[in-house]
């Protein structure tokens, strides 16, 4: 009977699973959950040390306010970091609620681990800055950091390996045009947001040849007032891989005789334009944008984001945009953020309408200030609008 019975036993399937779909079961987990697995079994009591992600996000430090209390999260994490034996591919960490001493021990830690992926993001006031550690993380493919000090030192020799870089609220001290360079296989930059004091040369960026993705402030360029937008088609035009662009006018200054100029260098592998903080009532500026867009023929996902209307705001002076002859364009979908009804803005639409055969939606974010019946009205004279697709909608959110 007792043979029968062993035969018959059901199989202990968890305690029998290879190493690597353990691994990957929990890197899945929020890394509490992962080290609570080790009850499950004698042979699973340990399998959370293997794991190659640290995720110490906000919702890991709720969970340790919510059982220990907040004075142990430096204690916790160093215990945690103390039985980890494997190379720690990836990390996301939140600063906010550590101490200096805590931050420099956890990069430190990662400088060692081979760490390819990190994540840093703090909402301090001053912002945290960053350990000399991190500087020495060769190793690492993506790089994001949002409010903290980032200053490389001068012994710096660049991130060899680096393929996305994004530095969002960050202050950034040093030569941002030399630290650029010595990241040479750059496919991904995103520099919005930065708090910068010197001028960045668009053949610094061009240098990256290899990006395929990029994002920045126009009033981190050289100059921060210019007579030509050819500047930013002449810095493109060193980037032929380039497939996503974001624009961010906060501080830039067009005069009129610059917004107009004729483009000769196609864009083939541009497929995605974001413009964010756009001035609807500045026609100068939507000409620059406007003429920016046309130029991208394969173009297929464009996003415009005005500046937010606030309560002491004094009415803008409408500056009307210049006629412009209709080219067509393989936009597949519009979306608007902030709009507010302008004469400007609906010549944009009508625009994009009419020259977009292809296009399936538009998608419009009216700003706060707008009421609803203004808003009605406005898509009742939309509506009314030629659409070279048969199939373009518009939608207010």
């Amino acid at each position: 009977m007792a043979l029968e019975a062993s035969e018959f036993a059901p199989e202990d399937i968890i305690s029998t699973m290879p190493d690597s779909v353990v691994t990957n079961i929990l890197q899945r987990l929020p890394l509490q959950d992962a080290v609570r697995t080790g009850i499950l079994s004698r042979n699973w009591r340990f399998k959370w040390t293997m794991l190659s992600q640290l995720i110490f996000d906000t919702n890991f430090f709720a969970h340790l306010i919510e059982r220990r209390g907040e004075n142990t999260f430096g204690m916790i994490i160093s215990r945690l970091l103390l039985h980890l034996n494997s190379t720690i591919t990836k990390s996301v960490l939140v600063l906010t609620l550590l101490d200096v001493v805590d931050i420099h021990h956890l990069i430190l830690f990662l400088s060692e681990k081979g760490i390819k992926d990190l994540t840093l993001t703090s909402w301090c006031k001053p912002q945290v800055k960053l350990p000399t550690h991190l500087f020495s993380c060769l190793e690492l493919k993506h790089l994001n950091i949002s409010g903290c000090c980032f200053n490389p030192p001068p012994s710096f020799r660049g991130f060899p390996n680096l393929l996305s870089l994004e530095l969002c609220n960050v202050q950034f001290g040093g030569d941002l045009g030399e630290f650029l360079s010595q990241c040479p296989l750059l496919e991904s930059l995103d520099l919005g947001y930065l708090s910068y004091s010197g001028n960045l040369k668009p053949a610094e960026i061009a240098k990256l040849e290899n990006l395929k993705k990029l994002s920045l402030s126009l009033c981190h360029l050289e100059t921060t007032t210019t007579t030509s937008s050819c500047d930013i088609f002449e810095l493109l035009r060193y980037l032929p891989k380039l497939q996503e662009l974001g624009l961010d006018f906060h501080d830039y200054k067009l005069t009129e005789g610059g917004a107009r100029k004729t483009f000769p260098t196609a864009f083939p592998s541009l497929k995605a334009i974001k413009l964010t903080r756009i001035r609807f009532s500045n026609g100068v500026m939507l000409s620059f944008a406007l003429e920016t867009i046309r130029h991208f023929s394969n173009l297929q996902t464009l996003e415009i984001t005005g500046i937010m209307h606030l309560v002491d705001d004094p009415v803008p002076v409408l500056i009307p945009i210049p006629e412009v002859e209709y080219n067509t364009m393989e936009l597949r979908s519009v979306v608007v953020n902030d709009f507010k009804g302008s004469e400007n803005e609906v010549y944009l639409l009508k625009y994009f309408l009419a020259c977009s055969p292809s296009l399936k939606k538009i998608v419009i974010h009216p700003d706060w200030s707008l009421a609803l019946g203004e808003q009605f009205m406005l898509a009742k004279k939309l509506l009314k609008l030629h659409r070279a697709s048969p199939i373009a909608e518009i939608h207010f959110d």
